[in-house]
């Protein structure tokens, strides 16, 4: 696959629908076919069929579900990569997993590994083990979920990827955490990092306040953070300047080396 030096990047922040899965559908079909034809890769929050429930067993669509197949259909029709995650039944088992589909229809997993015991979501979903790293366009991209972006071993740079993502549903009263850890997870890795989360009120009341935000590899705001309604954002991310920014400063040269068991 060619490397190209741009990545026009979608994020949409929105009210989900909770456990609605056809109406969220809808919702961002809207919001998809809304976007400009360069937009390459297109990402949605945390569960975004469904909010963050627990209610797995009535939820869980199987890996070839309604919702696979729609993001399949919407990455055809826009020519665009889309990635989010979605509540999966597999062998018995339930999975918070972000699916990343390509626009030919390719698709990659990530099952989330630090699953939220605030929230009892260990004692529903089963953790994931591995990492992913997605290669499209050029660009290497680490996408994660949620609860994740409080550990950082979890997301270190150590395959010199160019892009971290955290889809969530991270709510309004530990919002400052989200900020801060977002710019904190950009300047460490020296990566572009993007934070997509919702907004609005879930069924089981708690508030969400977006702040989706887009750093660069210096952690300077590409988008505004603090943005607390519905919205659609299309930016540019330039690979030439961060390659230029790693080997001028070379941080990442002297990172520790270390292997999770």
């Amino acid at each position: 696959m060619s490397t190209k030096e741009n990545l026009n990047v979608a994020i949409i922040q929105a009210d989900l629908k909770w456990e609605d899965s056809v109406a969220n559908r809808s919702l961002f079909s809207k919001e998809i076919a809304a976007l400009s034809d360069s937009v390459e890769l297109i990402v949605l929050p945390e569960m975004f069929t469904t909010g963050f429930s627990m209610n797995a067993e009535n939820l869980a669509e199987e890996t070839e579900g309604e919702t696979l197949l729609w993001m399949k259909e919407q990455a055809k029709l826009k020519d665009a990569a889309i990635t989010g995650s979605v509540i999966i039944t597999e062998n018995g088992e339930f999975y918070n997993r972000l699916f990343f589909v390509f626009p030919d229809e390719t698709v990659q997993k990530y099952d989330k590994r630090h699953t939220f015991t605030l929230a009892k979501e260990d004692k529903t979903y089963t953790a994931g083990t591995e990492r992913l790293i997605v290669n499209y366009k050029g660009w290497k991209i680490c996408p994660l979920i949620c609860y994740d972006l409080r550990f950082p071993v979890w997301a270190r740079n150590t395959e010199d990827y160019d892009l971290l993502i955290y889809v969530a549903n991270w709510p309004q009263k530990r919002v400052a955490a989200w900020d801060a850890l977002l710019k904190a997870r950009a300047i460490e890795n020296m990566s572009f990092c993007i934070g997509v989360n919702r907004v609005g009120e879930d069924g089981d009341g708690f508030v969400y306040n977006g702040h989706s935000a887009i750093y660069d590899c210096l952690g300077e705001i590409l988008i505004q953070q603090n943005a607390e309604t519905e919205f659609a954002k299309e930016i540019t991310l330039d690979k030439t300047h961060l390659e230029n920014t790693r080997n001028q400063l070379k941080f990442l040269q002297d990172r520790d080396e270390f292997r999770l068991i």
